[in-house]
């Protein structure tokens, strides 16, 4: 009888690692729709697999021509808690002779091994009478839609405009009814800014020769932010479309099937050009396009204490969004505040256009002339592959009523150039004899309210003023508050744009953005626009930045990119905002 349990035991125990490894054992099989045809039929080959794999190869198809494919379809499912899935690469054959053929193995990488299909062999026939391989209403879909990336540059220079523009091209035989998103593209190493398709307009156009109408689904200019081999991610759909069958209804109308396809854009890959060193100029700061420069002021006379505007404008097109607008150098007798930046910017499919500006608020104390030096914004022009600089005109500011600048000023009316002045008429009188004059009060200040008063207060202010140096000596002693007060200014500085406009998704994230890479520039004295978040990661750890601060600073920048294509609330903006001047805060601290 215990013989007998053990046994059964073992059993079990068997049956059960028997059924573990069923569950995970690998399949990958190649099916064909038949195995004897006519040279007239069609033959479909699908490769099937139980689990997702990577580098999927097709054979050769020797004596066939592959005429649709591969179409990729996707099935997953969970039945009781256990996971079924399926994946076909598809393909339509003709034959392009008669005789025996083998069609070889095709290979695919599953969990870093490498499987292989069993080879079959095909009979090829004579011509039938009657082909028993009709299209069926997925080899239509198959035939009928095309998603195409059009990209409008494949060897740009660096921070120049790259329109991508997604196209559907679908045949006239069939329509579409819907569409969703599978996967979007993620355009790392670039700044993306996508152009709104607000209405899809059939049009009509050609693909591979044949007539089709097609759709723009999408569009989206980039600019690349790296140099070298930049890979745009493929766009995948699931189209919803009607297909017509050769059954007819009542009244000999077409009766039409629905089905849907996954489609994809595939992967495209651009070289970017670095921007080219010989004639770089000194002051050159990023801006690729091309540009007008402006330095203007809204009055060039007024009175002491009263504010004028000095406007530092670039206007045009190009990547106005991703340098930074050179700043005047305004004499030190002026009192200048925080410029207040301002941008009108529209994005078309040939890039950005518009114009940016920093306007400051300037106010003069003394009355005098002073001039505004001209200065001078140089940028590269992709088109003619040559840097420009341009210069502003000279401004002089003269300040008509107000006081007089004691530092460099002379005093008005000396001594040496006054007249004494004689009087008229009699020069000389009598000394009066009797004065008239009266007693007065006397009045004693050895004992009065004064006297004690100017007594005592000293007295009192000496616990006062040894109270003030000690705090202020105490204020002095703590470094780390003072950095953190030195900190908090920082970040309120370059989030100031990025507060104004919480609320407003776009125009807040790209002064978020713009925000994060300013600081680093001004910190680190690097181009972060240059850089890739790997790059930024390396240089702050290299400056002994504690790794969860770095980390926070490359999660913002991901939220950055991920607003442009994702919905934000009010919520995550705000907590973006407080994360950033959190980030900015404690990296000021360790830099």
């Amino acid at each position: 009888m215990k013989g007998n349990i053990l046994w059964l035991i073992a059993a079990l125990f068997f049956v059960a690692q028997s059924s573990h490894a069923q569950e995970d054992e690998v399949s990958f099989e190649m099916n064909l729709s038949k195995e004897k045809l006519g040279i007239n039929e069609r033959l479909r080959v699908e490769f099937t697999m139980n689990k997702d794999g990577d580098n999927f190869s097709p054979p050769p198809f020797e004596g066939f021509k592959v005429v649709m494919g591969p179409s990729q379809s996707i099935s997953s499912s969970w039945v009781n808690g256990k996971r079924s899935f399926s994946k076909t690469y598809s393909y339509i054959l003709v034959p392009s002779a008669r005789g025996n053929f083998t069609i070889n193995q095709a290979t695919i990488e599953i969990d870093g091994n490498t499987y292989k299909t069993l080879p079959k062999t095909v009979e090829v026939t004579a011509a039938v009478d009657k082909p028993n391989d009709q299209k069926t209403v997925d080899d239509v879909a198959d035939e009928s839609l095309h998603l195409v990336a059009e990209v409008s540059k494949g060897n740009p220079y660096l921070n120049e405009a790259v329109t991508v523009i997604y196209k559907l091209y679908v045949s006239p035989n069939i329509s579409v009814t819907n569409y969703r998103p599978l996967d979007n593209p993620k355009y790392n190493n670039f700044w993306s800014q996508e152009i709104p398709v607000t209405k899809h307009t059939a049009q009509n156009g050609t693909y591979e020769g044949k007539p089709y109408r097609y759709v723009v689904l999408k569009r989206v200019v980039l600019y690349p932010q790296k140099a070298g081999q930049l890979e745009i991610e493929p766009l995948s759909l699931e189209i919803f479309v009607d297909v017509p069958t050769n059954r007819r209804d009542f009244f000999g109308g077409r009766i039409y099937t629905q089905t849907s396809k996954t489609v994809s854009a595939g992967r495209r890959t651009i070289n970017v050009k670095q921007l080219p060193e010989s004639g770089k100029p000194a002051n050159f700061g990023g801006a690729v396009g091309d540009f007008d420069f402006s330095v203007t002021a809204s009055k060039t006379q007024l009175n002491a204490s009263e504010s004028l505007q000095a406007v530092v404008e670039v206007s045009g097109k190009g990547n106005l969004k991703l340098f930074q607008l050179p700043e005047p150098e305004l004499p030190s007798s002026l009192e200048v505040y925080e410029p207040e930046y301002e941008e009108n910017i529209q994005t078309y499919t040939s890039g950005m256009e518009g114009k940016v500006s920093n306007n400051y608020t300037i106010v003069p104390s003394f009355r005098g002339k002073y001039p505004i030096p001209s200065i001078s914004f140089s940028y590269f022009n992709p088109n003619t592959q040559r840097y420009v600089t341009l210069n502003s005109d000279e401004i002089n500011i003269e300040v008509l009523e107000g006081p007089m600048n004691t530092s460099t000023g002379n005093a008005v009316g000396t001594l040496s150039n006054q007249k004494l002045v004689v009087p008229t008429g009699k020069q000389f009188h009598f000394i009066k004899l009797s004065p008239n004059l009266s007693p007065i009060g006397v009045n004693y200040f050895f004992g009065s309210n004064t006297f004690y008063l100017l007594m005592f207060v000293p007295l009192l202010l000496i616990p006062i003023a040894i109270f003030s140096f000690k705090k202020r000596e105490a204020i002095a002693r703590d470094v780390e508050g003072n950095k953190v007060k030195q900190a908090n200014k920082l970040a309120k500085k370059y989030l100031s744009t990025a507060k104004k406009e919480l609320g407003n998704k776009e125009a807040f994230y790209v002064a978020l953005e713009k925000g994060l890479h300013n600081y680093l520039k001004a910190k680190l004295k690097i181009e972060t626009s240059e850089f890739s978040k790997e790059k930024i990661t390396s240089v702050l750890l290299d400056k002994k930045v504690d790794a969860n601060d770095v980390e926070g600073f490359i999660a913002l920048l991901k939220s950055c990119e991920m607003a442009r294509y994702s919905p934000f609330s009010d919520v995550q903006m705000q907590k973006d905002y407080d994360t950033a001047s959190e980030v900015i805060s404690n990296l000021d601290k360790q830099l």
